[in-house]
């Protein structure tokens, strides 16, 4: 069995994914204060993170845009057409995301083999509402929609919000 040590003689990159390493101390191998200078882990590597993608700006408006019609080109639905996510659920995806990555995959992912399954293969409201997502998300989602529901809040570029808006 290899060590971690002895991988370092070969040209490899290696990633761990994981929510929150570093507060967890992952990287510090359990050190702490001075004595975290001994983490040889800590040393060899390099965190990455990826923040949600956020709407209170028209950048980001923009971004969010960007984001689902790359992943609207790559559905493979018989029914799938221009807009279906970007245009006609880009506000209820990012409340039920609460526009993190992983929770809107997993979120198109399951109401994908849904529609697959039933035949109808186009994703709509009706059809993503049957669809469970993950326990962070959902708790965000009430007071978003309700947000977006108010006109204080959208994913849309080019729709300001009203003033007063909430940012997400």
């Amino acid at each position: 069995m290899a060590t971690l040590k002895e991988l370092n003689v070969f040209p490899v990159t290696l990633v761990y994914v994981g929510v929150g390493v570093q507060q967890r101390g992952i990287l510090s191998e359990g050190f702490s204060g001075k004595k975290n200078e001994l983490a040889q882990f800590g040393r060899r590597t390099t965190p990455l993170t990826l923040l949600p993608f956020q709407i209170d700006d028209e950048e980001g408006r923009q971004q969010w845009q960007v984001l689902l019609k790359t992943i609207e080109k790559k559905l493979i639905l018989a029914e799938k057409y221009p807009g279906m996510l970007a245009r006609d659920l880009s506000d209820y995806l990012y409340a039920r995301s609460a526009g993190h990555f992983a929770s809107l995959m997993a979120l198109i992912n399951c109401g994908c083999l849904r529609v697959i399954r039933s035949g109808n293969e186009r994703l709509d409201k009706d059809l993503m509402d049957q669809v469970k997502n993950d326990v962070a998300a959902e708790e965000s989602r009430k007071e978003l929609e309700a947000a977006m529901k108010a006109g204080l809040l959208t994913s849309r570029p080019g729709q300001l919000p009203k003033p007063g808006r909430k940012t997400a």
